[in-house]
């Protein structure tokens, strides 16, 4: 039973998830889109106490009750970006331009692409420029990965991220409920990054940027985290140069974090200081003799 639901748990639960999205908003009921990604996190958290990929990290280290308030915050945010959405549309929407004869899968699949190539060049750029990596090392501070920290991000950098993903879509001029589709769809994908199920992709592992993938991209030995940005699809990896997956090498206990900022913050409030605080950068550890870069 276990070597099934490793098999069929990532795209049962992505395409499940969407795609009950979908059918409530086609029925005109996107108000029960929370609901949705509420019983999401619950079955992501049941996952992975039942399949763990690293039974040490269902353990808390002191990061629930921050990881809580970062999810808070950081979806507040999101509520936020779309209730503004129609007033940004109005005003700088190109007239005509969004395709909303097309099917609403259609559209949201198209949303998704785009917003998936802006917010990967955004998370790109904040491994390139120093300003934007101390807002997004509160992101890569994480000692164990599981579904929730998906959303454990400085709030500042959350809007960097929106709205590379999100203005080329406000000048296509995006409608509302494809816009809130794409916001679970993110939330769903965010679970699955992050999770910690051990779950098996086969051929998949080469399109969609889920665990197995991205586990790599937290490593926390220096330059060689620099790998695997892509949000939904490992497309832009595979253009940037950055792709990298191998399965002999099994992330554990003591591989994530920043290597030389061992002494990160650990509290929501210290993590929302830490970007504009001086620091002092210790060594980076050594990469793993058996990890094949």
């Amino acid at each position: 039973m276990k070597q099934i639901m490793a098999w069929l748990y990532a795209p049962v639960f992505w395409a499940g998830f969407i795609g009950v999205g979908l059918w409530l908003v086609a029925k005109g009921e996107p108000h029960w889109l929370l609901a949705v990604f509420a019983v999401a996190i619950g079955v992501s958290f049941i996952a992975e106490l039942w399949l763990p990929y690293e039974p040490q990290w269902n353990r808390p280290l002191g990061d629930r009750r921050r990881d809580i308030f970062h999810a808070l915050v950081n979806e507040s945010l999101n509520t936020l970006g779309l209730l503004v959405l129609p007033l940004l549309t109005a005003w700088l929407a190109i007239d005509g331009a969004w395709p909303r004869t097309w099917p609403l899968w259609a559209q949201l699949l198209l949303a998704i692409v785009i917003a998936d190539a802006g917010i990967t060049l955004m998370h790109y750029a904040s491994h390139r420029i120093a300003a934007l990596w101390r807002l997004h090392a509160v992101h890569h501070s994480v000692q164990r990965l599981y579904g929730f920290n998906g959303l454990m991000k400085h709030p500042l950098h959350q809007m960097l991220e929106a709205t590379a993903g999100l203005l080329p879509l406000i000048l296509l001029g995006i409608p509302v409920d494809v816009a809130m589709l794409l916001a679970l769809a993110i939330a769903i994908q965010l679970l699955l990054q992050h999770s910690n199920v051990a779950m098996r992709l086969g051929p998949l592992r080469w399109v969609f940027a889920w665990a197995p993938v991205h586990r790599f991209h937290h490593m926390k030995y220096g330059r060689a985290g620099d790998v695997n940005f892509g949000l939904f699809f490992n497309l832009w990896d595979w253009l940037l140069g950055t792709a990298f997956y191998t399965e002999d090498y099994r992330m554990g206990e003591g591989d994530l974090g920043i290597g030389s900022r061992p002494d990160f913050p650990v509290d929501y409030l210290g993590q929302l200081r830490d970007p504009f605080t001086a620091i002092q950068l210790s060594k980076e550890p050594p990469v793993p003799s058996t990890l094949q870069m």
